[in-house]
């Protein structure tokens, strides 16, 4: 299937003036821009709504909680517009499921309601990290559990590492959106991630849109990094 892979940025920062300046800046260079747990708690939902406008919104709140809560917390989220929003597979069937309903009911023209992806196992996770929390599985195998898990539940698609790219669209195919945080360009620092590959080599496994934030953000010219990220994305 061909398919094009999008860029994120993650705008991870508690400065509401910061935000602004960087998704003012690569308004015309990025796809979708991300605004997390960071820039939400610190600035709030009327700034979301500020910043992200004029851009695809990546809501990337993570809710976790009894089915009921999550599913009323993402109705009223809904007039925020994201494109894409995300909740924890681990949160169960009922949960996942009724994050659907709820949104469908906030969106009646379903073009418009935001993608729901689960978060499969985190980037920065790996075995060592899974067996602590009492998982005794690989990161590959939990993250495919709870892939199709969140799928079969009513996601549109998974938040995972590039390395779990190949497995879930063996597993799962073409239809689920794959979302794939941990992208460091050739060169780039790790940081906290542990699971990570660079743009092309997540684009050529499969990706649907790839998160880059620190890479562009915290680079002399983030403009130019992402230009230049867009570029090799074009090239696969």
């Amino acid at each position: 299937m061909s398919r094009r892979t999008r860029l994120i940025v993650a705008l991870d920062t508690a400065s509401r003036t910061q935000a602004q300046h960087w998704a003012d800046s690569l308004k015309n260079d990025v796809d979708a821009i991300k605004l997390g747990l960071e820039f939400t708690y610190a600035c709030g939902l009327d700034a979301v709504k500020t910043v992200s406008k004029g851009h695809r919104l990546f809501l990337d709140l993570k809710l976790h909680d009894i089915p009921h809560t999550v599913a009323s917390g993402l109705a009223a989220l809904a007039p925020l517009k994201p494109t894409l929003t995300t909740i924890h597979a681990s949160g169960g069937t009922e949960m996942i499921s009724r994050s659907r309903e709820a949104l469908e009911a906030a969106f009646p023209e379903q073009t418009q309601r935001p993608k729901l992806l689960a978060v499969t196992v985190l980037t920065s996770m790996n075995a060592e990290g899974l067996l602590e929390t009492g998982v005794n599985a690989t990161p590959q195998e939990q993250v495919l559990r709870l892939g199709k898990l969140a799928v079969q539940a009513g996601a549109d698609g998974l938040i995972c590492s590039a390395h779990e790219i190949a497995p879930l669209r063996d597993a799962l195919g073409d239809d689920p959106i794959l979302v794939v945080p941990g992208i460091r360009p050739a060169g780039s620092a790790a940081d906290d991630q542990k699971r990570i590959m660079t743009p092309v080599q997540a684009a050529k496994a499969g990706a649907d849109w790839i998160v880059v934030g620190r890479p562009i953000t915290k680079a002399t010219n983030p403009v130019q990094a992402a230009r230049a990220i867009m570029e090799d994305l074009a090239s696969v």
